[in-house]
Parts: C-alpha cells; sequence; structure tokens
C-alpha cells in the first residue's frame, strides 16, 4: 500500500532532545542495579521536560523524557522507603538491647 504525496510538509522538522536516551537509560537503570541514580534521573527528567516545553517545538523523543523520570520518581520513593524501613529496624533493635552482649 502506498500512500500519496501531499507536498512539502510545512513547520520545523521534528528534534530530538540531547538527554533523552540519557535519561530513559537511568531511570530503567535505577530501578534494576542501583537505587541512588533514581534522583539523578528524576531532576534531569524534569529539566529536560521544562525544557522543552519552553521551546515550543515539537520534540520526537518527550514520551522517553517522561518514561525515565517516572522511573526516576518511583525509584526515588523505593529508596526512601527502604532506608526508612532500615532506619525503623535499627532503632527497634536498640531499644530492645539487640546490640547488648
Amino acid at each position: 500500500m502506498s500512500y500519496p504525496n501531499y507536498g512539502p510538509s510545512y513547520g520545523p522538522p521534528p528534534q530530538s532532545h540531547p538527554q533523552g536516551t540519557t535519561i530513559l537509560v537511568l531511570g530503567i537503570l535505577s530501578l534494576v542495579v542501583c537505587t541512588f541514580i533514581g534522583p539523578f534521573a528524576w531532576s534531569l527528567g524534569t529539566r529536560a521536560l521544562r525544557e522543552i516545553d519552553e521551546s515550543g517545538y515539537y520534540y520526537e523523543n518527550r514520551g522517553m523524557v517522561q518514561a525515565g523520570r517516572i522511573c526516576g520518581i518511583i525509584s526515588s520513593v523505593l529508596m526512601i522507603l527502604t532506608l526508612g524501613f532500615v532506619i525503623f529496624a535499627f532503632v527497634i533493635v536498640a531499644l530492645t538491647g539487640g546490640f547488648s552482649g
């Protein structure tokens, strides 16, 4: 099946944000490998989305930036919950005398 030729397209061609792939990779790695990367993916994603919104142009990899940012948010929340649980367990053990010989 062939599509008809409607002539030249108007407007600027779609652009790719230069950090889109980096943000997505950092977000996925923060979920799979190292949770401490999550805040970096979150902040880079937020900054890139702000740049995309302020530019007024169409970016074809906006979804990648959003996905990386969301993965970074999820990883950051999981990291905070894990650290909170470890601190809570440490306090409970310390209060019950679990460290004394």
